[in-house]
C-alpha cells in the first residue's frame, strides 16, 4: 500500500469512531482501497459511462479542442455557444498560476448543420478566472472579477470597452463571487451570489438592490419567477416576480424570496465518490462510499421546453459535479392553470396561490449520474433547439483551494486528477424518438417574425424574440404586441408580450388596467409588477379603484403585489401610500407575505409604523408586529460604517479575509445570510472563549448551533462550515487579525486583554494535531 493510500486510510479510520460496527467499517475500506485511478476519457467514451433515465440519449455538442473548461455559455439568434472558459481555476491542489490570464470568451459554430459544433472563433482571451457573460443590444457583458465590462460587438470582434461596475464581484473566492448575469423576463439582469441587478438604458448602466440569491446559477419558469441554490440545497426560490420587495435595506429577510422549494437534499451517485472534500467525515458517504446529500448543487435550470413531453416542461434540473449527477426535480408551481398558447394546459400552472414546492422526479436515482470521476457538471441550460444542455467543466480537481482539505488533497493525488487542464464538453440530452439533428428556430431580420416566436413552445425561443424585440427598440410592432396582449387563452405569450411593451418603452396605462380587472391571477399580477415603469403623478389615481377593488375582495395571491407596489406610489402621494400599507395591516395582521411585503416600504419608517401597528392592535404576536420588532432588532445590531472602516486599518489582513471569505455565508454586516450562515454579530461563539472559536476556524463546524439563543440547522443555514487550518496561503498572523477583525466589528467588542495573538493560533493546532474532521457544537461546549 503506498503512502497517499495509507494517509487517506488513516484519516478515514480517525472518522470512523463508531466501535460497534467494525465489519462494515472493514468492507468500507477495503472498497475505498479498490478506486481505482480516474483515466481521461473521450468525449464519446464519456458518454458511455451516463446512465440517463429510459427514453433519453445524451448527445455530444462541443468538446476539447473546441472548448476547454466551460463553466458558462449563451446563444445567440444563429444557434451559435458562446462559451466561458475558466483554464487557471485550480492548476493543482495549490492553486498555483490560478491568476494567470488564460481565461477565454469562444464562439463556437456548427458550420454543417448535423448537431454538433464544429468550428471555434475565439471573441476575448487573455481574461483571468471569467465567469459569466450576457450578450445584449450590439455587446456582450463579460464578468472577470471584480469588475464587470460591456464590450461592443463588430464581426465578432470586441471593439469597445465600458466598465459597467467596478465592484461586480469585490470580494468574495472563486466559489463565492457573482455570476448568471441571467436575462430575466422584466427586462432586467440578475445574478446568483449578488444583492445587485442591471439593465442597458441607452448609454448608461442601471444598477439597482435586489435579493440577495444563491452561489452559482440562476434561471427562472415560464412566469419569470427566479430559482437558485447553494452547494447544499436542491432548488431555492422566489414566490414573486424578482424586482419586487428589495427596497428596505434593514430588511434582512423577505417572505417569498430565497424559500425552500425543494428541500430533499439526498442524491444518488452511480460510484464511490470518495473524491469529496469532508469524504473522511462520518455521514457524508454511504456504506457503498457514495454522497449522501448534496455539496456542490449548482447551474439549476427550469426546462421550459416541450422537448420532454408536456407533463416534463417547468421541471428543474440541478447540477452535482462534486457527486457526477444531474438531479430532476418535479415543480408544483402556485399559479392558476393557465394555457400556454399552444391549445394546452402547462404543467408549470399546477396550484392554487403563489407557493411554489417541488420534490425528486425519481426514487433513489437520479435523471443522468455518470461512473466517470471527471464528469463534472456546473450549468445547464434549455438550447435553442429544446434540447437540455450540460456545461462539463471535465477535470479532476473542482474544491476551490480556500476550503481544500488535506483528506481531498490526498483523494486528488491518489488518483491523479490534477491534470490535464485542457478538457470540457458540452452536451446536450434529447429524447431518443428524436430526429437528428433538431431543428433550430429561424430568426429572420423582420421584428413581426419575433412576435409570432413569442408563441413557440420553447421558452429558449419565446425569451429571445423577446430579447431581440427589446433590444432593437421594435417600436413598430407595438400594436401587434397588444393584440398578442389582448389574446385569449394564451397567458404565456401574453406575459412576454407585456414585457416586450415595457423594454421597448411602449407599456401605456390603457394596456395595464384592463389585465389589474381581468379575471387571469397570473396577468394580473404581472400587471401589478410592471405598473411602477410607468406611473407617474398625472395617471397614477385611475388605477386606484382597481387597485381597492383587489383589496375589497380579498385577493390573497395579489395583495402582496399591491404591497410591493406601494413605494412607487409613496414617491407621488405619501399619504395615500401610508393609508394603503395601515389598511393592509388592519385586514391582514397574520399573513407573512403581505407583513413583510409592507414592511418593504418602511426603510427608515419603521419604529413609527410599529408604534401605529400596535395601536391598531396591540397583540405582539401577530405576525406584523413581530416582523416589525425583528428588523427593529436587527437596525439596533448593525454598526458604524466609521467603525468598520478604523477596524480594517487595525486589522487589514482580518479585514480583507472577511471580505474574501467570511462575508460570502455570513454577510457583509455580520448577520448571516439565509440558508447560508449564522450571525456573526452579537455570537457567543464569536464573543465568548477563544479557545472554543479559533478551532471553529480551523477546522470547521458541522451540525446544529446555537446563537444567542436561537438553534441554526439546515436549511436555515448550511450543515457545515469548512475550515481553513489546512490552508497554507493563511498563517496563524492572517488568522488572528480576521478574529480580532470579526470579534469588534459591528456592535461586537472584546476586552483588550481578550485580543487573539498568533500565539493562541498555535497552540490550538498543537493541541489538535492531524485532527481532519469539524467540530460539533457539542464537543466545543
Amino acid at each position: 500500500m503506498n503512502r497517499l493510500i495509507v494517509i487517506s486510510t488513516l484519516i478515514f479510520l480517525a472518522a470512523c469512531n463508531n466501535p460497534s460496527a467494525p465489519d462494515k467499517r472493514t468492507d468500507s475500506l477495503a472498497l475505498r482501497n479498490s478506486i481505482p485511478g480516474s483515466r481521461v476519457l473521450t468525449a464519446d467514451s464519456a458518454i458511455a459511462k451516463m446512465h440517463v433515465q429510459p427514453g433519453y440519449s445524451v448527445q455530444l455538442v462541443a468538446s476539447e479542442p473546441l472548448v476547454a473548461a466551460p463553466v458558462a455559455l449563451s446563444f445567440d439568434e444563429k444557434g451559435r455557444i458562446w462559451a466561458v472558459e475558466m483554464m487557471d481555476y485550480m492548476p493543482d491542489t495549490s492553486g498555483t498560476g490560478e491568476d494567470a490570464p488564460s481565461g477565454r470568451i469562444v464562439i463556437l459554430s456548427d458550420t454543417n448543420a448535423d448537431g454538433r459544433m464544429d468550428r471555434n472563433k475565439v471573441f476575448l482571451d487573455s481574461l483571468v478566472l471569467p465567469r459569466a457573460i450576457c450578450l445584449i443590444e450590439d455587446g456582450i457583458l463579460v464578468a472577470e472579477p471584480p469588475k464587470l465590462w460591456y464590450y461592443t460587438i463588430k464581426d465578432d470582434k470586441p471593439v469597445h470597452k465600458t466598465l459597467v461596475d467596478s465592484d461586480y464581484a469585490a470580494g468574495g473566492n472563486v466559489e463565492h463571487q457573482p455570476n448568471g448575469l441571467f436575462r430575466a423576463m422584466d427586462n432586467w439582469i440578475y445574478n446568483a451570489k449578488s444583492a445587485k441587478r442591471y439593465k442597458k438604458a441607452g448609454n448608461r448602466w442601471l444598477i439597482e438592490r435586489t435579493h440577495f440569491r444563491g452561489q452559482w446559477g440562476i434561471s427562472r419558469d415560464e412566469y419569470g419567477r427566479l430559482y437558485y441554490n447553494n452547494n447544499s440545497e436542491n432548488l431555492l426560490g422566489d414566490y414573486f416576480l424578482p424586482g419586487l420587495g428589495a427596497t428596505n435595506p434593514h430588511q434582512r429577510n423577505v417572505a417569498g424570496f430565497n424559500e425552500h422549494i425543494v428541500p430533499d437534499n439526498r442524491v444518488f451517485p452511480v460510484r464511490p465518490t470518495t473524491g469529496v472534500n469532508r469524504g473522511y467525515q462520518q455521514g457524508i458517504l454511504d456504506d457503498s462510499l457514495r454522497l449522501r446529500e448534496f455539496t456542490a448543487a449548482c447551474g439549476p435550470v427550469i426546462f421550459n421546453s416541450a422537448m420532454f413531453g408536456e407533463k416534463n416542461r417547468g421541471h428543474a434540473f440541478i447540477a452535482e459535479p462534486a457527486g457526477n449527477l444531474i438531479k430532476e426535480d418535479i415543480l408544483e408551481p402556485g399559479a392558476p392553470a393557465t394555457n400556454n398558447g399552444q391549445g394546452t394546459t402547462s404543467a408549470t400552472a399546477a396550484t392554487s396561490g403563489f407557493i411554489t414546492k417541488g420534490k425528486e422526479a425519481y426514487e433513489k436515482k437520479e435523471f443522468l449520474a455518470s461512473e466517470d470521476e471527471r464528469f463534472r457538471p456546473v450549468n445547464l441550460y434549455t438550447g435553442p433547439d429544446g434540447a437540455l444542455y450540460i456545461v462539463d467543466m471535465y477535470r479532476g480537481i473542482i474544491q476551490h483551494k480556500t476550503y481544500l482539505t488535506t483528506y481531498l488533497k490526498n483523494e486528488i493525488k491518489q488518483r491523479a486528477l490534477t491534470k490535464p487542464l485542457n478538457c470540457g464538453r458540452i452536451y446536450k440530452v434529447v429524447p431518443t424518438s428524436a430526429g437528428s439533428p433538431l431543428r433550430l428556430p429561424s430568426f429572420t431580420d423582420d421584428p413581426a417574425h419575433w412576435v409570432d416566436l413569442l408563441q413557440d413552445p420553447n421558452g429558449w425561443t419565446r425569451d429571445k424574440a423577446q430579447q431581440l424585440l427589446v433590444d432593437h427598440k421594435a417600436l413598430r410592432t407595438a400594436p401587434s404586441l397588444r393584440r398578442l396582449l389582448t389574446r385569449p387563452n394564451a397567458t404565456i405569450p401574453s406575459i412576454h408580450a407585456l414585457w416586450t411593451l415595457e423594454g421597448i418603452g411602449a407599456l401605456q396605462p390603457s394596456d395595464l388596467l384592463p389585465l389589474i380587472k381581468g379575471t387571469d391571477p397570473a396577468l394580473r399580477t404581472q400587471a401589478l409588477t410592471a405598473l411602477p415603469s410607468i406611473i407617474n403623478p398625472n395617471n397614477y389615481r385611475q388605477f386606484l379603484p382597481a387597485i381597492n377593488d383587489i383589496i375589497a375582495a380579498k385577493d390573497t395571491q395579489c395583495i402582496p403585489y399591491i404591497a410591493f407596489i406601494t413605494p412607487s406610489i409613496q414617491k407621488l402621494d405619501p399619504r395615500l401610500a401610508h393609508d394603503i400599507l395601515i389598511r393592509l395591516t388592519t385586514q391582514y395582521p397574520n399573513n407573512i407575505y403581505i407583513a413583510d411585503a409592507i414592511i418593504s416600504n418602511l426603510y427608515n419608517k419603521e419604529e413609527g409604523f410599529y408604534k401605529e401597528a400596535l395601536a391598531i392592535n396591540p397583540d405582539t404576536t401577530l405576525t406584523i408586529n413581530r416582523q416589525l420588532k425583528k428588523v427593529l432588532s436587527d437596525i439596533a445590531r448593525t454598526g458604524s460604517a466609521t467603525s468598520f472602516k478604523q477596524l480594517a486599518i487595525t486589522y487589514p489582513k482580518g479585514a480583507s479575509i472577511f471580505q474574501s471569505l467570511c462575508q460570502t455565508c455570513h454577510g457583509p454586516d455580520g448577520n448571516g445570510i439565509r440558508s447560508l450562515g449564522p450571525p456573526l454579530n452579537t455570537s457567543n461563539w464569536v464573543l465568548g472563549d477563544k479557545n472554543r472559536l479559533i478551532p471553529i476556524v480551523l477546522y470547521g463546524l458541522t451540525g446544529p448551533v446555537k446563537v444567542a439563543g436561537k438553534l441554526y440547522k439546515a436549511p436555515e443555514v448550511s450543515g457545515d462550515m469548512p475550515g481553513i487550518g489546512s490552508n497554507k496561503e493563511f498563517s496563524n498572523e492572517d488568522i488572528a487579525q480576521t478574529l480580532n477583525f470579526i470579534r469588534n466589528a459591528w456592535t461586537n467588542k472584546v476586552k483588550k486583554t481578550d485580543k487573539i495573538i498568533p500565539e493562541d493560533i498555535g497552540a490550538i493546532r498543537e493541541k489538535f494535531n492531524d485532527r481532519q474532521k469539524p467540530f460539533t457544537m457539542e464537543e466545543l461546549r
